[in-house]
């Protein structure tokens, strides 16, 4: 059986689980259709040139698990950026697990996305953002059409979310193949402002794939910074498919760490829809072996007076192979944009690979746009005076690559955070912590 017709004989099943009187019904059935048509991007498009899909979408995957778990807190503790107080979403083979979870509905809504879609108190606001950002391709259309669960976060005006929101969508491997859909929708009020972690984390070696969409609003002079730690096993691959709407005054920011998986695609797509919106967006990617990591972005500029800054620093090794396909597109009428965008990359060895296009797209007469991209290896000279001053060559590569991604970590606002990547990046490079940073 194709993957196709697998998905289609599966989506049947769904519709007898699911309320067929609820408003995305006839969502999931028009993007069934649109994924009927579309299918999974092969490398002849454009956009997933250098990134093939195919060995992921040749297999039968689970959709829905049926096996319960008991998993417990000590189980996924290591996973969690547990030093903080947050408010938690978990998930466990996309099934929400709520003795390790804590959502609120006090001040604002902390909760799951399948009570949303089906209880009339979120009917006004679902009917007004869910799927209205999300661009119509195969995958996007293909996690409307099964999305079940996902996290929920509607914060109202002027409220300022006092700690850490955490999701995170656990994978046991009871099944042998696992297919996930988690689907999120963030909406940020005005003169609002949050944090939130995301991570998805195998807890063995079988199979997973998962394919996310998110969707976040950012009101008038609202503020929402984004974590996304990607340190998953080698037999988990993850497409991740984030847009984002940016009104009067807003500031988003989205920084993605990705360190594990077997293949990894970031979708990040931004839209400035009002003046003196800031986008930020910026990663750091340390792989090897056989690893694959694509990030793919886009900021449209569509009103004046606004900022973008994208800034990518990425490590290769061994037969790493990694995608920057970065673009920033200007209207006609978003004159005073100032748009940054960056690409550095260390291929150390001779057998990775980078694959870079950067790219800018202006209609507009007065801007200040610039992109830039470098590939090149490590600075043995560098590494030489390091070595005649007794540094061990190990450590003084890690100095030099912590040197080259330390721009992108100075933008975490979490300590936290900084020192779980920090941490994180010294596993990946082979050194003790102990020569703490």
């Amino acid at each position: 059986m194709s993957f196709k017709d697998h998905i289609l004989s599966s989506f049947i099943a769904l519709e007898n689980e699911v309320d067929n009187n609820s408003y995305v019904h006839h969502l999931r059935n028009e993007a069934l259709n649109d994924f009927e048509q579309l299918g999974i991007p092969q490398r002849r498009e454009e956009a997933y040139k250098y990134t093939s899909l195919k060995s992921l979408f040749n297999k039968e995957y689970v959709l829905f698990p049926k096996k319960e778990t008991n998993i417990s807190y000590g189980d996924i503790k290591k996973y969690l950026v547990h030093q903080i107080d947050a408010y938690r979403v978990i998930f466990i083979d996309g099934i929400y697990s709520s003795h390790l979870s804590q959502t609120t509905h006090e001040k604002f809504d902390v909760c799951l996305m399948s009570s949303a879609l089906n209880n009339p108190k979120y009917a006004a606001v679902i009917e007004k953002h869910y799927n209205k950002l999300a661009t119509k391709d195969g995958l996007t259309s293909l996690n409307t059409a099964f999305a079940k669960e996902g996290a929920y976060i509607h914060i109202g005006n002027n409220i300022a979310v006092e700690k850490p929101i955490e999701i995170v969508y656990f994978s046991t491997g009871n099944e042998a193949q696992l297919m996930t859909q988690p689907r999120n929708l963030v909406v940020v009020g005005e003169n609002s402002q949050v944090q939130v972690i995301e991570r998805h984390q195998s807890l063995n070696d079988n199979e997973v794939l998962t394919n996310s969409v998110t969707e976040i609003y950012a009101a008038k002079r609202s503020l929402i910074d984004w974590y996304k730690i990607q340190n998953d096993r080698l037999s988990a691959s993850l497409i991740d498919h984030t847009f984002a709407e940016q009104k009067d005054n807003s500031e988003v920011r989205i920084h993605t760490f990705s360190f594990g998986g077997k293949l990894t695609r970031n979708n990040l797509s931004f839209y400035q829809r009002g003046e003196h919106c800031n986008s930020v967006l910026n990663g750091v990617t340390i792989i090897e072996g056989k690893q694959h990591v694509d990030h793919s972005t886009l900021v449209h500029h569509t009103a004046p007076n606004c900022e973008s800054f994208q800034e990518y620093k990425q490590i290769f090794d061994e037969r790493a192979v990694g995608v920057f396909h970065g673009k920033v597109l200007v209207d006609k009428i978003a004159q005073k944009i100032n748009a940054y965008q960056q690409n550095n990359n260390i291929l150390v060895s001779d057998t990775s690979t980078i694959n870079a296009k950067p790219q800018l797209e202006i209609f507009a007469d007065d801007v200040k746009c610039s992109h830039g991209c470098t590939i090149g290896q490590l600075d043995e000279e560098a590494l030489f005076y390091m070595q005649a001053r007794g540094i061990p060559k190990k450590e003084a590569r890690a100095l030099l690559m912590f040197a080259f991604a330390n721009s992108v970590l100075e933008t975490v606002k979490i300590p936290e955070i900084k020192s779980r990547i920090t941490k994180l990046i010294a596993m990946k490079l082979g050194v003790e912590i102990g020569f703490d940073l």
